[in-house]
């Protein structure tokens, strides 16, 4: 993605955050090309570096543009982890946008944290790590797995028994800050 696309996306999921908060409906989505295009997203929002909201979609909803839209004002309200965004908020929010590729099958040997995000599911209990987070946390292979299992409510080794299934992602991730928007 270009830097307007980038930004095309990052002022819809800004707006969405801020009309979710204050409880309007969510703005349209432009008719911009980038937009219009099909894929998955996860809308991240952050407070001086740290969570305050994440959802995302792996398919995405119809669209990108109809995705970044209702994952950014989700994250905003209906993040289990966290109360409501308030609208005084919306203005100290960081916003990230990861752009998922299709999941597909790997061997927990194949897998490169900061590369590939992880959903690993057994039965009826699911979880995802984000490609970034392994990242920052300076996680290697095994505790990346570790800790998406325990994501998933699993004992982290689940990884390693039959009937586990793992598949990764990758995600063009990018933010705010990296678009040239000031803090």
């Amino acid at each position: 993605m270009n830097e307007s696309e980038k930004k095309i996306l990052l002022d819809l999921a800004r707006r969405s955050v801020q009309a979710a908060a204050g409880g309007t409906a969510l703005p349209e989505v432009p008719d911009e090309d980038v937009c219009n295009r099909a894929g998955g997203a996860f809308v991240t929002l952050k407070v001086n570096s740290r969570l305050r909201g994440c959802i995302g979609h792996f398919a995405g909803l119809g669209t990108l543009g109809a995705t970044v839209r209702a994952m950014a004002g989700e994250a905003a309200v209906a993040d289990p982890r966290f109360i409501p965004v308030s609208p005084g908020e919306v203005n100290r929010l960081s916003i990230e946008i990861s752009v998922l590729s299709p999941m597909e099958r790997i061997d927990a040997d194949d897998v490169v944290p900061g590369t590939h995000g992880l959903y690993i599911r057994r039965g009826h209990r699911a979880g995802t790590l984000l490609p970034q987070v392994a990242s920052a946390e300076g996680w290697d292979r095994e505790t990346f797995l570790a800790h998406t299992c325990m994501k998933a409510g699993l004992q982290p080794e689940a990884y390693l028994e039959k009937g586990t299934e793992i598949l990764a992602y990758t995600a063009e991730v990018f933010s705010e800050n990296s678009t040239g928007k000031e803090d």
